[in-house]
């Protein structure tokens, strides 16, 4: 069984991606969707988009088996109720301290950490950056006149 998780906030061609290639290494995936407090926690906001939405979307993804809605920061906590043989990654993750760490962890456990590629031309950040430059462009200054 595998298992990938993310924040699976504002749903693009890079999620995607990670799910296709993950399904096509396991039999069965389960996609863990990061709740609103560990999203906040991990990146320093919310994500745009709520948990239950984000879960619908993932859930509705034709290469995941199963949505699994993670609420702790440890991995191994998460692992320890779902019980996967394989967990994904981003390779953004590889050769860094979480990175590391989730390797050394995970194989304590017997659990293999496979990474993908990192879509570098979409993320989640990039997209919600260019939301906020939208945004304050339609906000009318203190002037009246449209920034």
């Amino acid at each position: 069984m595998g298992y990938a998780p993310g924040a699976y906030d504002l749903f693009h061609i890079g999620h995607l991606n990670i799910l296709r290639h993950a399904r096509s290494q396991c039999d069965y995936l389960v996609a863990g969707v990061v709740s609103d407090e560990m999203a906040e926690l991990a990146k320093g906001r919310r994500p745009m988009i709520p948990l239950v939405e984000r879960l619908e979307i993932v859930r509705s993804v034709k290469y995941v088996d199963a949505a699994f809605v993670e609420t702790v920061p440890d991995k191994l906590e998460t692992w320890k109720q779902v019980r996967f043989d394989v967990l994904f990654k981003g390779d953004d993750w590889r050769g860094t301290p979480k990175g590391d760490k989730l390797e050394r962890d995970f194989a304590s456990v017997g659990v293999e950490i496979v990474y993908f590629p990192y879509t570098v031309h979409t993320s989640s950040t990039q997209l919600r950056r260019a939301l906020d430059l939208l945004t304050q462009e339609a906000e009318p200054s203190v002037s009246g006149e449209r920034r």
